[in-house]
């Protein structure tokens, strides 16, 4: 962030030095946020999508979301980008709720098989969860779809990964890959092994993606152990 001319921004605004400070920390979180979760975007380039995943994984790690689009929004006036400013302060005070991520948002994955899914119902990872727990009701959607079986398996594990915050399209597809395909396989990791490994990984197979920050897979394994099990694999 440009702290110094966001500073002066401030002051000219007759802010307080504990004001600025304390904004200056929001708008570090949010770029904190982006770097890690949306493969090192930056600030300039954050969308009002970016911002309603922010305040959702906000929810879910900070004391209050409110606080943060507050600053954001202070942000976003002084770089002069109405529409996000405007996103920030519509996102303030409202409950968002996380939607489930859409099937077709996996990186790799068919059109040809999401459409067949989607015919029978089953449009999102919520969805799929639910219909593909056991073994014998993944064998019996394979059959109503016309999905093969390995590919039920493929979405419901992508699915089970999905779970965790920050673990959507690219990054499900990253830890799959890598043969961390489900929530047991993550939670049984050391986040500093994990981390490397995936970075050798990357490097490795060329894929279209970076690996994980040390502090986005300590917060992968430490989600991951505390989720129930709730596929039968």
């Amino acid at each position: 962030m440009e702290e110094k001319g966001f500073t002066d921004f401030m002051k000219r605004n007759r802010r307080s030095e504990n004001t600025i400070k304390r904004c200056v920390e929001f708008i570090k979180t949010f770029e904190s946020y982006l770097m890690n979760f949306k493969a090192g975007k930056r600030l300039e380039d954050a969308s009002r999508e970016d911002l309603e995943e922010f305040v959702v994984w906000a929810q879910e790690e900070l004391e209050s979301v409110n606080k943060f689009l507050w600053g954001i929004g202070y942000y976003y006036e002084y770089v002069s980008n109405p529409d996000m400013c405007r996103a920030a302060g519509e996102l303030r005070g409202k409950k968002i709720k996380r939607q489930p991520l859409a099937l077709k948002k996996f990186l790799g994955v068919r059109r040809e098989h999401v459409e067949k899914l989607l015919a029978v119902g089953i449009k999102d990872v919520s969805e799929m969860l639910q219909a593909g727990r056991t073994k014998s009701e993944r064998e019996t959607l394979s059959r109503k779809s016309g999905v093969p079986l390995d590919v039920i398996l493929e979405f419901v594990k992508l699915s089970d990964l999905a779970r965790i915050p920050g673990l959507k399209n690219i990054r499900a597809r990253l830890y799959y890959e890598a043969g961390v395909d489900n929530i047991e396989k993550l939670a049984a990791w050391d986040p500093e092994e994990l981390r490397a490994m995936l970075v050798d990984f990357v490097e490795e197979t060329d894929f279209e993606g970076i690996a994980p920050w040390l502090k986005e897979a300590k917060s992968a394994v430490e989600t991951a152990r505390k989720l129930p099990q709730i596929v039968e694999y």
